[in-house]
């Protein structure tokens, strides 16, 4: 059976396991081993190579996933992101960048690419116009990030992936909120795809990792000089990701589910101004998201209409986790102008729509009318109109 024809529950429990010859276990064996024999070997092993054999098992997990030729696991998200974008940027080269991105890789840009003579333009909006008003001669990538952080923003990866191609520019896209249970960027023309694995990948709220997956070619390049930054993941932690990326298709269908749910429940709910997420059929990215993504994923953002404390409300929250990150089993809310978002200013965070009343919402695997429940008493309870 060839990886094409696999389903993606079968690319998530077997692809690029680890065999155990010696007892027949049926789960990849962990190698611990930092140290590796160089005589009469084809390549000489080492932790921060990302070629030890847990590393290099899960990566091909990661690439059959993403649709892609090679991937690479990293310590982080950022540490994939950063090593990313400074592969194909140098001192004096130009990237146009999304304007709705996560605040932790805008703080990324806008305060280290000065640094290393880096120049940049971040989008008025998120149309294909935008993007190429913004490039210039000297524009050697484009970074997206879709559906956005936090306010589940989308971009036409196939448009902005054409355009860049004309031009002979590489496209980098952030692919943490959809998963590639729900959208395969490469499979739209887009270069280079990246995650967060902490989100879910992990899906358990108990591992920080990154992952970029691409082209061998691009890949060679990202490994070349992510080698000497040093941002690979220890082996033991990359066999508990493997171990989490075996139920990463089921985990994403039974919270979107349950996302679609939540999300018209908080539409229609008085407390609430407005949600934001891409499977509403008034959401303004509903009709893309149906071409570009296969389901509208489990994240989300409301904005308590004015009269409700947004903090008071996760105070009062008995089931749902007031959180930092996102896409564990569990439900968690946070604010993003206190979290996410917070090294923005508060003009750059007004500028792109986030408010001190926006909560972001990564929907869990709980039962449906529990998680309702517990919104319904915490709005009450924090209604200062009361």
């Amino acid at each position: 059976m060839s990886l094409n024809t696999k389903g993606v529950n079968t690319i998530c429990t077997h692809e690029g396991e680890l065999k155990d010859n010696t007892y027949k276990g049926a789960v990849s064996p962990l190698y611990m081993s930092t140290s590796y024999d160089f005589l009469d070997v084809d390549s000489k092993r080492y932790p921060r190579y990302f070629n030890t054999p847990n590393q290099v098992s899960l990566s091909k997990k990661v690439a059959a996933l993403e649709h892609a030729e090679s991937a690479m696991i990293f310590s982080s998200g950022m540490a994939a992101i950063s090593s990313t974008l400074l592969t194909f940027l140098k001192s004096g080269d130009h990237a146009v960048v999304q304007n709705d991105i996560y605040g932790g890789t805008r703080s990324f840009i806008e305060s280290h690419f000065k640094n290393y003579g880096i120049n940049y333009s971040f989008t008025k909006d998120l149309t294909v116009e935008s993007f190429e008003n913004c490039i210039q001669e000297n524009t050697k990538l484009i970074y997206l990030e879709t559906p956005s952080n936090p306010l589940l923003k989308l971009v036409d990866l196939f448009a902005v992936a054409k355009l860049a191609k004309s031009q002979n520019i590489i496209t980098a896209s952030d692919n943490t909120f959809a998963s590639p249970i729900v959208q395969n960027p490469i499979d739209l023309g887009i270069d280079i795809v990246m995650h967060s694995a902490t989100k879910y990948f992990g899906g358990h709220s108990d591992i920080s990792a990154g992952a970029v997956a691409s082209s061998e070619l691009i890949m060679g390049k990202i490994w070349d000089l992510s080698k000497d930054f040093g941002g690979n993941l220890s082996d033991y932690t990359v066999w508990l990701l493997e171990r989490s990326m075996k139920t990463l298709g089921i985990r994403v269908k039974a919270q979107q589910k349950n996302a679609r749910k939540l999300a018209s429940f908080l539409d229609k709910h008085s407390a609430v101004q407005s949600v934001f997420y891409p499977g509403l059929k008034s959401n303004e990215y509903h009709s893309l998201a149906k071409i570009q993504m296969k389901g509208f994923g489990a994240m989300m953002s409301f904005e308590l209409a004015n009269g409700y404390d947004a903090e008071m409300f996760l105070r009062a929250l008995k089931l749902i986790k007031p959180s930092m990150s996102l896409a564990g089993v569990e439900s968690t809310m946070l604010l993003p102008y206190k979290t996410s978002h917070s090294l923005l200013t508060e003009s750059d965070r007004l500028s792109q729509g986030i408010t001190n009343q926006l909560i972001r919402f990564s929907v869990g695997i709980e039962t449906k009318s529990d998680l309702i429940h517990d919104i319904k008493q915490a709005i009450s309870a924090c209604n200062s109109k009361r």
